[in-house]
């Protein structure tokens, strides 16, 4: 029954090269080398020298432990003593000059000079103003009302420039409108500097010549309320400010520019009333405290010293 079979399934059969040299089985020799190509002769091509790649280096044993501690390079002890050596120069300048401002502080102090910082209006300030804290208390009402009309005559010259800019497009003189331009410009920091200044010093000082200039700058101002009011046709038939007379006048050619004029004149005339209120109430405390009577002492002993 074994004869049925030619040859045992489970020997081990011999393996053909089917790319030998023509002979049936291999040679001897392989006719294939190693690698990643195959060569049909690998005697003639001579293996390289470096067949394998440099392994990496090996990792530190705490490579992934996050705790683990960083040597972080220390400058030397020369370094340190350097540094401390400049932050003790930088400490003692400023120490110089924190002294000297001291100094100066205390010297305009006793000569009774203060330092105003500007603080008003908080958003952007531009000027000094705090009467709750440098004012007395008998005082500080009216000082209010003086620079209500402070910010009045600040209202009042820039909706003249409104006015004025309707009445120039509609008239076509622009004349008018470089005029509006000039009062706000040289009359919001007037009023600041001539009057409401020297009014807030001699408050605060109580100074019998800072009341007498602010008389003589208030009755300027009081003046030309009155006449910006009013806009009698002096110059350019008065359409320069916004009063009573060109609101009149436009109200029947241009119901929108006449408008805007009598809005004008409300203004002139109320800030007009209040700067009376105010100066009435100024002159009043300057009769009742005395200060009348200093300032004609100090004019007279001004005049004395200028004459010897």
């Amino acid at each position: 029954m074994a004869g049925r079979y030619d040859r045992n399934p489970f020997e081990e059969e011999e393996e053909v090269n089917p790319f030998s040299d023509g002979k049936g089985r291999a040679s001897g020799q392989q006719k294939f080398g190693g690698g990643s190509f195959f060569t049909t002769n690998p005697g003639s091509t001579p293996p390289a020298a470096n067949s394998r790649l440099t392994p990496l280096p090996p990792e530190p044993a705490d490579f992934y432990n996050p705790t683990a501690a960083v040597d972080i390079p220390l400058d030397n002890a020369s370094d340190l003593r350097k540094k401390e050596r400049e932050l003790q120069a930088k400490e003692a300048e400023l120490t110089r000059r924190e002294q000297e401002v001291r100094r100066k502080e205390e010297a305009a102090s006793r000569a009774g000079i203060v330092i105003e910082d500007k603080n008003w209006p908080p958003f952007f300030p531009i000027i000094h103003n705090d009467i709750a804290n440098e004012i007395p208390v008998h005082l500080q009402r009216m000082l209010y009302v003086a620079f209500t009309t402070f910010l009045g005559i600040t209202l009042a010259l820039f909706w003249n420039i409104i006015a004025v800019t309707t009445a120039w497009i509609r008239t076509g003189d622009a004349t008018i409108w470089f005029l509006a331009i000039i009062y706000f410009i040289s009359g919001v920091p007037g009023a600041y500097f001539m009057w409401y200044r020297p009014l807030y010093r001699a408050c605060r000082t109580e100074s019998a010549m800072k009341f007498g200039f602010f008389f003589l700058a208030y009755g300027l101002h009081i003046v030309f309320c009155i006449f910006a009011a009013v806009a009698p046709p002096i110059v350019f038939r008065g359409r320069s400010l916004a009063g009573i007379l060109p609101a009149v006048a436009l109200i029947g050619e241009h119901v929108l520019v006449g408008i805007f004029y009598f809005v004008g004149f409300s203004l002139f005339t109320l800030e007009s009333v209040l700067s009376v209120w105010v100066i009435q109430q100024v002159f009043m405390y300057f009769r009742g405290s005395g200060k009348a009577a200093e300032m004609k002492r100090e004019a007279a002993r001004g005049a004395l010293r200028a004459a010897v």
